[in-house]
């Protein structure tokens, strides 16, 4: 699953550049094509640019992603990665880090609560909440009196803790009946539970992908912007676009595109897009760039 980071982008042909099925979608991109430098392109990591795996520490950007992106970041305004991951993981594991071409790359990680700039090759971050330190203590109880230690497995995220159940012999059972013990655990000390992908993050309030595109795309003044996701966490991104979309009197045009998936279907019914998951993501961006 490693990510070659000197990979050539995809070639682009017509078939792997389709059209939006939307009135807004199409709209949107002929916006980007229009005015890319006006552009914003923010992408989810997990299951957008790299596969969903059972162990997320082996989650490495698709082959081929860091070269599509480096084709496509000079010609945007921008190009950022929102995560729930800590922003120093994802530029890791999507190996992001002193690659040519990427200066206008931006990785957006909890949330927005870390941010690191390929420019300055640094991460910027507040305090922890307190809270993530007393789930972390009582995370391993809760699941052992709710039978579910064997099977699930907690992912340290620094500022939140997952708890993901895809390992379990009943993946879907096990990640239901957790739902609600873990949301009691999250409330007692000041944190939510975001669900995912037969997965639960137990993570601070206040911040989540729309909160974080939105705020980015004022700071950038983008006058269009492109967002692919693939999971529940991404709604809140598909929600801001959404919203942007009316605001003022001719609104930000945007295209939501999906990174396929089955398992999440009120994100692909929302979306202008479908694609079939991360190879035919990076595909259509390094189609993207060869158009613009």
């Amino acid at each position: 699953m490693g990510s070659n980071p000197h990979a050539p982008a995809p070639s682009a042909t017509p078939s792997e550049f389709p059209t939006p099925t939307t009135p807004a979608g199409r709209e949107a991109l002929a916006a980007i094509l229009a005015h890319p430098d006006r552009a914003v392109v923010a992408l989810d990591f997990d299951g957008t640019l790299a596969d969903i795996v059972p162990d997320p520490d082996q989650a490495r950007a698709h082959p081929g992603a860091v070269a599509a992106l480096a084709a496509l970041a000079p010609k945007v305004a921008s190009v950022a990665v929102i995560t729930g991951r800590p922003a120093g993981v994802a530029v890791r594991y999507g190996g992001f880090a002193g690659v040519a071409g990427l200066d206008h790359l931006v990785v957006l990680g909890h949330y927005g609560a870390e941010r690191w700039d390929a420019v300055t090759a640094t991460v910027r971050a507040p305090a922890p909440h307190p809270g993530v330190a007393a789930v972390r203590a009582e995370l391993p109880g809760v699941l052992d009196r709710h039978g579910a230690w064997h099977g699930t497995w907690i992912e340290e995220k620094g500022r939140a803790l997952a708890v993901h159940t895809r390992r379990a012999a009943d993946p879907q059972g096990a990640f239901e009946a957790l739902r609600e013990p873990l949301g009691e655990l999250a409330a007692r000390h000041g944190l939510i539970v975001e669900p995912g992908r037969l997965v639960l993050e137990l993570r601070p309030p206040g911040m989540d992908k729309g909160v974080a595109l939105a705020r980015y795309l004022r700071e950038t003044g983008a006058e269009s912007v492109l967002y692919a996701g693939d999971d529940l966490g991404d709604l809140a991104a598909y929600a801001a676009v959404e919203k942007l979309r009316t605001e003022g009197p001719d609104g930000i045009p945007g295209l939501l595109i999906c990174s396929g998936s089955a398992e999440v279907a009120e994100l692909a019914d929302r979306a202008d897009l479908l694609l079939d998951g991360p190879a035919a993501v990076v595909r259509y961006l390094a189609a993207l760039a060869a158009r613009l």
